[in-house]
């Protein structure tokens, strides 16, 4: 057996996805403030961003704090739309899912009209602006487009910093303090990335019985490509 097969693996943290644990930086300033403001043209917004920028993480503040209905995409062809447009304000996560299944356009379709009728809020969140989803119905198509749009840059180094700290707190790691530039210099830019990586070195460590430093690290980028 490889020493990879005979690595533990970490305890499984609950992920925190409250205001109190969302790091705020140059990068996600403006669409926090816009969410946090509630008032969007027509009761729409497109929130865009790569994979690891925060993106589920605001749709959870939103929903929390708009006691909003949060669901996937992946999963609104087989919803009561009529049951959650009820509720006045929906945040969706990877709403770019929907894009050429016709259930699921159709649903979204339904779940825009129902909440703009009611003076309702819908919050969608993607990787792409709405014009690189492939949209098939034109109808959902142009109103969509029709929402206002704020967009996610990647992490800088300072957010990537704040929140790689917060991992291995949560974790109850003690670190070097050469231990979080060091990763910055050579890691993956998103927040992704971060937890990821501070898993492997949690796993890595326990393994090894060792604490987690710079050589550590060193050995488990080596390994790995993902954290290059």
């Amino acid at each position: 057996m490889t020493h990879a097969q005979q690595m533990p693996m970490p305890l499984a943290l609950p992920v925190r996805l409250t205001r109190a644990d969302f790091k705020v930086a140059p990068c996600n300033a403006a669409a926090l403030a816009m969410l946090e403001q509630g008032e969007w043209p027509q009761g729409k917004l497109v929130l865009t961003g790569p994979e690891g920028s925060g993106k589920t993480h605001l749709l959870h503040v939103w929903a929390g704090a708009r006691n909003a209905v949060l669901l996937d995409g992946a999963v609104l062809g087989a919803a009561d739309i009529a049951a959650i447009a009820a509720q006045g304000a929906v945040a969706v996560d990877g709403a770019s899912d929907v894009a050429g299944n016709t259930a699921s356009e159709t649903a979204l379709f339904h779940l825009h009209n129902l909440l703009a009728a009611q003076g309702g809020q819908l919050l969608l969140a993607a990787r792409a602006p709405v014009r690189d989803w492939g949209i098939v119905l034109p109808d959902l198509a142009s109103r969509l487009q029709a929402a206002a749009h704020i967009g996610l840059g990647a992490p800088d180094d300072a957010l990537l910093a704040a929140v790689l700290g917060k991992l291995f707190t949560d974790r109850q790691l003690g670190v070097p303090d050469a231990l979080i530039p060091f990763l910055l210099a050579r890691m993956t830019r998103s927040l992704a990335a971060a937890q990821r990586l501070v898993a492997r070195l949690d796993a890595e460590s326990m393994s090894r019985k060792k604490p987690v430093t710079v050589k550590l690290a060193a050995d488990v980028m080596q390994m790995s490509l993902d954290f290059e």
